[in-house]
């Protein structure tokens, strides 16, 4: 393929030093990763902003947690359409193959993709209206959470609600999946919802009895 280039070399320094510490310290665990297979406690779907960094915020090993990425960390609803689902096809995967016992979804502050949702909805980003736009036609899962937090005067204060309103959007959305449903309903799966507060290092955890997010 003649497009790929070799890798930068930053981060070919970063891989033998990876290779001559970390690795050549951990041998044995790496190869009963290899042959065993993984078995993670737990599923995470999170943004693709690269300031997130869930197993340092939970201190996680290799094998730990089965953990998705994308746009806003949301999940769509279930749409067997035969189409391509990249994250319907995760959540799958591991509700379904891997039997997570834990699904989190976890927003964050100052998330672009709710950003670009937000403008959108306010006529600021007419280039994410386009139906050509794949982050556009991705952020329309969360179109309804601008209508509804639209009054709010305050912009940070509307952006953080929304930002909170995906998580939840998110939780709703997996439970349309049938998979999801059944595994929730027999106690076998419990689904969580988080908000990480980048700046302050603060996680927040959607508390439904009192139907808010509350620190960790």
């Amino acid at each position: 393929m003649k497009t790929a280039r070799p890798l930068p070399q930053y981060l070919v320094q970063r891989y033998h030093g990876w290779k001559a510490t970390t690795h050549a310290e951990n041998k044995a665990w790496y190869r009963r990763l290899a042959e065993d297979g993984q078995r993670p406690r737990a599923m995470i779907i999170s943004c693709c902003d690269s300031r997130i960094h869930v197993t340092s915020i939970f201190g996680a090993d290799e094998g730990e947690f089965f953990i998705h990425r994308n746009i806003a960390g949301l999940v769509p609803p279930y749409a067997p359409d035969g189409d391509y689902h990249g994250t319907s096809a995760a959540v799958e995967y591991a509700v379904t193959v891997l039997k997570v016992a834990n699904l989190l979804v976890l927003g964050h502050s100052n998330c672009g993709g709710v950003r670009g949702c937000h403008d959108m909805c306010a006529g600021k980003a007419p280039q994410l209206e386009e139906k050509t736009s794949f982050i556009g036609r991705w952020m329309d899962i969360l179109r309804p959470a601008y209508d509804r937090h639209a009054g709010i005067e305050d912009e940070a204060a509307r952006l953080e609600t929304m930002e909170k309103d995906a998580v939840l959007v998110s939780l709703e959305n997996l439970m349309s999946f049938p998979f999801v449903q059944a595994a929730v309903e027999a106690e076998e799966l419990a689904l969580h919802g988080l908000w990480n507060d980048i700046g302050a290092g603060v996680v927040e955890c959607y508390d439904p009895e009192k139907g808010r997010f509350l620190p960790v």
